[in-house]
């Protein structure tokens, strides 16, 4: 691997490690909720397609991140 392709190693590298992070908080954010209430976390449908258009959201705003404007 040369080093014009290092940079795509280096970016889905971080991309793994910020997502598995990001992931790791939002899991005990619920654990400590549910614990705080007594009871067992539920997802419904709504909440599902709430959380989906939201990381849709924000993945577009990734998307649109490196991309400059004239």
């Amino acid at each position: 691997m040369d080093k014009s392709e290092n940079w795509k190693l280096k970016t889905l590298l971080l991309g793994v490690g910020i997502g598995a992070v990001t992931g790791l908080i939002a899991s005990l954010i619920i654990v400590q909720r549910a614990e705080q209430t007594n009871s067992k976390p539920a997802l419904t449908a709504g909440d599902g397609v709430k959380v989906g258009l939201g990381l849709l959201g924000v993945l577009r705003q990734i998307a649109d991140f490196g991309i400059s404007k004239h």
